[in-house]
Parts: structure tokens; sequence; C-alpha cells
């Protein structure tokens, strides 16, 4: 079948394999360009793996010290003729370049907030790798079901306190006007924090080392963002940002468990990227597009690889130190916070309407990133070529939750 781009609001429903391939091709070469990490990671779990941030983790961890790694994610393979999940092909493309490579590489598909899917990966660790000297913790889900309650709570986007009015960008009709977003009540948030926050992160933890697959010295990492000013209401001030807190706090308590035998656990802040979870945020697409525009022109732009590359060969490994802020936490969006590069892009927030939307910002690569995400406007990929949509790992990665 020939596939093509069909995007509703944030969400592109269709998947290109090839063009998935290809931009995992990007970020393994991007890893390779820079040599081999020094003393890096040699087992590692993924908690989250097929896109973003937690797939960029599990290629640099890969490709640049030529590591083991298990991924677990919750994604859609192809049915009835119908195009996979972008996370499923990326996965598939991942492990196909891994084992090309002689890299272990295995995968498990199912919800990463069940018991289920931590028994099946305790025991593949136990089977198969060994302990892990790395957990990357890169979920971002709607919804998670308690495994112990069995309650499904949900998260959202909202301030807590007051009603947020900020111009917010719609990508799918290219128009700039105000959306004004009610607060979110003490439930709603409260649900948030369960979905987002670190309670289950430190499950997992806890999970591993009472399997006692934990390596001493062992590094756990999870993923935060803290943003402009401008869209502090709605994140860090808001519902997210509750969670967020939440998500810091159980770091600190991983962290104390962790140094009993040597390791540590720590929460990095990202630069606003173009991911699935940041292109749903209300405010942030527009954010994303300023910003991208002012810091190409700098020549600091980055993407999720370039920033994960970096951390793993300039923080983490490579004899590299982690370098934390006044709270704690390692700053991996300081390029993107600089002082000039956010007096500009606050300079022209006001100005940006929908008529000059393309001139303000650099709302192409915004569009072009958010296309890639899904395998479309790749570089050498024949969009009008007959593809396979069942692309498989070649064994059964569903696991019932």
């Amino acid at each position: 079948m020939i596939i093509k781009p069909k995007i509703r609001g944030f969400i592109c429903i269709t998947a290109h394999p090839e063009g998935c391939a290809a931009h995992v091709q990007e970020q393994i070469d991007h890893v390779l360009s820079g040599g081999p990490i020094k003393d890096g990671p040699k087992n590692v779990l993924v908690i989250g793996s097929s896109t973003g941030y937690g797939l960029a983790a599990r290629i640099a961890a890969a490709f640049g010290s030529r590591a083991s790694t298990l991924g677990v994610f919750f994604e859609r393979g192809s049915s009835n003729g119908k195009p996979a999940s972008a996370g499923w092909y990326n996965s598939v493309a991942f492990e196909r370049k891994a084992k090309e490579a002689g890299l272990y590489a295995r995968s498990v598909n199912g919800d990463a907030f069940s018991d289920a899917v931590k028994h099946r990966v305790v025991d593949i660790i136990q089977k198969e790798m060994g302990k892990i000297d790395l957990v990357v913790y890169s979920l971002a889900s709607p919804r998670r079901t308690d495994p112990k309650t069995g309650e499904t709570y949900r998260s959202v986007l909202k301030p807590i306190g007051a009603p947020y009015t900020a111009n917010n960008l719609d990508t799918d009709r290219k128009v700039v006007a105000p959306i004004t977003i009610e607060p979110a009540t003490e439930e709603e948030v409260a649900a948030t924090v369960k979905v987002m926050g670190g309670e289950d992160w430190e499950l997992w933890m806890s999970a591993l080392e009472q399997a006692g697959v934990l390596a001493d010295g062992c590094t756990s990492v999870a993923f935060d963002y803290i943003g402009p000013e401008i869209t502090w209401p709605v994140y860090t001030n808001g519902s997210i940002g509750a969670a967020k807190k939440h998500l810091r706090a159980t770091g600190a308590r991983i962290d104390a468990s962790l140094k009993v035998n040597r390791g540590r656990a720590f929460v990095s802040v990202n630069k606003a990227v173009v991911t699935q979870a940041s292109s749903a945020i209300p405010v942030v697409p527009l954010y994303i597009s300023i910003l991208f525009k002012v810091m190409k022109e700098k020549g600091l732009h980055e993407d999720c690889i370039q920033q994960l590359d970096r951390l793993f060969r300039k923080q983490m490994y490579n004899d590299g130190f982690l370098e934390f802020d006044d709270s704690g936490r390692v700053r991996m969006d300081e390029l993107g916070m600089l002082p000039d590069i956010q007096a500009e892009v606050a300079a022209i927030w006001p100005q940006v309407a929908s008529a000059n939307l393309e001139e303000l910002t650099d709302f192409a690569g915004y569009q072009s990133n958010f296309l890639k995400l899904f395998g479309f406007g790749l570089a050498g990929v024949d969009y009008e070529a007959e593809t396979n949509p069942e692309q498989d790992f070649g064994y059964d990665v569903e696991v019932q939750a």
C-alpha cells in the first residue's frame, strides 16, 4: 500500500515504516559521528523507548557504548492492512539496526504501569542480560491504571488556581488566537500526579531492586521540562508541573536508595522539542516554533538525539560529571534558556499572528519535525512507492497487562 500522512489535531494517525527507519538511522548516524562513549552503560533498560527522548536514550546507549538494551513501550502493530504506530516502526527499525551491529536488543510491548509487564521485564533481564547499570524512565501517557487498586487515572493539561489566557497556535489551521484554559480541580491535579508523577518510576526501581537485577553503581534518569515563564501557568505551575514536582521528589528518594550501592538517580530537564507529547500541550507549539527560529539562527538548535547524546558524552559518561542546578536538576535545556535567546523569544511572542506566522517563527521547521515523528518527509524515502505496513520483530513482543 502507499501510505500518506493523515493528521487529526495534534496526532498523525498513519506512519511510514521506511520513513521511521530512516529517522532512526539519522539518529544512529549522529551518535556514531561522535565516536565511542568511554565507560558508557552496558546493560540498559528504557521504559518508554519507542519515541522521543526514550528512543534517543536507547540509541545513544546502544550505538554510543554498544550497550545491550531492553525497551518497554505500548504501541500498536499493523492489523487489517492498516499501518502500525510510529513507535512500533521505530522500535522494529532500531532492533534491526542493533542486531546488524551485533548488539543485543529486545522489546516488551505492553502497559508499563502494570505488574505483568514489570514481571516480564525482570524475567528477561534475569535470563538474558545480567544486571542493569542504567534505567531510563521516559513514559508519557494520558492515563494510568493503578496496579494495586485497579483504578484508572487520567491526566489533564490545565493551570492551577485561575484560568490562563495566552496566544495559541492551531497547527492544523495555522491560526494564532487567544485560548483560555480553565483551572484544574483538586481531583484532576491529583490524577495527573498519579499518571505523570514519580510513583511508577519508584515502583519500577523497587521491582528491579527486589529482583536483584540492578548492578552496583546503577544510574537511573527521568526527564523533566520547565520552559519559559510565558508557559508556566499551563505547565510548570499547572497540573503537569505538580506531577513533575512529584517526579523530582521521587528521584531524590531513588537516588538515596541507589547510593547505598554507589548508584545515583537524577532528573534531566530537557529543551522543548517536537514530540507526540509536546504537540498536545496548549501554547507550547507556538513557543517551540519561535524557539526553533531563534536557536537555528544562532546555530544552537538541538533535537532529542543531540541532547541525549550530549547528556551521555558530557555528563553521565566519557569522563564527564553531572552538573546540577540549585534545585538538584541536570539542565540539558541550558542552551535554549540562555538569556539572549529567551529575550528574543519574549520579544517575538506578542507580535505573532496568523498572517505573519511563517515570517516570525519557524513553523515550517515545527511541521517538518512533526511529520518526521511519523516517518514522513525523510530524504531518500520514496513515498510514492508501495510499502508493506506489516513490520515485525521476529518474535512475539505482546504482553497482556
